[in-house]
């Protein structure tokens, strides 16, 4: 039987270029399917890799208890000081997370940028930062220092340019990076000239705490859950973006599967009529190979294996096209747990080509297995007929 199945299938294989139209819809439209769906998903995996990457295992945030997220946190700096003092905490840095409408250099459409005061200590606390261009900012000046993404993605925030946020003025003196994650969306200035620009008196959003070690965060929870002054709350920051991803992450994935899944339909049918014509027209072949000895499985084995070809390499067709056109691409979304926009890159991953190559074989065993099955039970007087 394997003979058989061998025999045909490079019989059926040898006759693909007479039928290069016809089998050129199924690679085609596989092709679009995939390249559609790994693009798609690799918009949901590079956003939530890029705010994954922000946190850190031995680092954690600290926010008023019952907020959402920075922007709707906000803690006194006594709060602040007294957390700094706790075991456990090699570093602390005191935080203020504020929104400014900027312009984006894509469409002149204003959109939030973050703009996030810090003390010193936020560079110890975040190591992975460190400054590409120009230099740091000076405390106690109007100078921001910008994350290369944010550098690229609004219109003014340029090295050296003079840039106006609430009727306050500012220089950008420096570009930083950090690793790619979400900091690079934002720009850093002081956080007490922020305070006083932003009239938030002496008052900061959240604190940013290097820890000994991680399994000491519920620790130093049950310590602010028992300390009268404070009403605040703790969580790891890998915990922390992990949260913030999922929402965005979840519409996107879900876009992408629904889009895939309407494509697929049309590719399934696009393969059917392929293979049903290709039956057709082969109808006293099959007959007669049915006529001399060949058993009907391998001729349903030989029809599935030219469609699975043709999908396999549609579907190859569409990975290549879509790591080639997409990976690396940077765009940027408003991220809504964080109220701000986020640049990141699309990341075309192995996992998801994969991914994409099983949907192919997929539509192929499926938009094949019917022709097969008709080839197989075409009575072989009525088509040596050709009827």
């Amino acid at each position: 039987m394997f003979g058989q199945i061998r025999e045909i299938t490079l019989m059926n294989l040898r006759n693909v270029p007479s039928r290069i139209g016809a089998s050129s819809v199924i690679v085609v439209g596989i092709a679009g399917v995939v390249a559609v769906l790994v693009s798609i998903l690799a918009m949901a995996t590079g956003f939530r890799a890029a705010l994954e990457s922000t946190g850190a295992p031995n680092r954690a945030i600290v926010m008023r208890g019952g907020s959402g997220g920075e922007l709707s946190s906000g803690v006194a700096q006594e709060s602040a000081d007294v957390v700094a003092q706790m075991d456990g905490i090699v570093a602390a840095s005191s935080e203020l997370y504020a929104i400014a409408d900027v312009p984006k250099r894509s469409n002149g459409t204003p959109a939030n940028l973050v703009v996030r005061g810090v003390d010193q200590n936020a560079f110890v606390v975040r190591p992975e930062l460190h400054i590409v261009a120009g230099r740091n900012f000076e405390p106690g000046k109007g100078e921001l220092i910008a994350g290369k993404r944010a550098a690229a993605e609004f219109s003014g925030i340029d090295l050296g340019a003079n840039v106006r946020f609430r009727d306050s003025d500012w220089k950008v003196v420096g570009v930083f990076e950090a690793n790619g994650d979400a900091n690079e969306s934002e720009v850093w200035t002081d956080v007490k000239v922020l305070q006083a620009a932003f009239r938030r008196g002496n008052s900061i959003s959240t604190m940013r705490l290097q820890l000994v070690d991680p399994s000491t965060v519920p620790a130093i929870a049950d310590r602010i859950a028992n300390d009268p002054r404070l009403d605040l709350q703790i969580r790891s920051e890998k915990d922390f973006y992990s949260d913030q991803s999922k929402q965005l992450t979840s519409i996107i994935t879900g876009f992408g599967y629904l889009v895939g899944v309407i494509m697929a339909v049309g590719a399934i049918f696009a393969a059917l009529n392929t293979m049903y014509s290709a039956v057709s027209t082969r109808t006293v072949e099959i007959a007669t190979l049915r006529a001399i000895g060949f058993g009907g499985s391998p001729i349903v084995a030989s029809v599935m294996i030219e469609a699975l070809a043709l999908a396999l390499l549609g579907g190859a067709l569409g990975a290549v096209l879509s790591y080639v056109v997409f990976n690396g691409l940077t765009i940027s979304t408003l991220n809504r747990g964080a109220f701000s926009q986020v640049a990141f890159d699309f990341a075309v991953t192995p996992k998801l080509m994969t991914q994409g190559l099983t949907w192919a074989i997929g539509l192929g065993f499926v938009g094949g297995l019917f022709p097969a099955l008709r080839a197989a039970r075409l009575p072989i007087t009525v088509a040596l007929r050709g009827e």
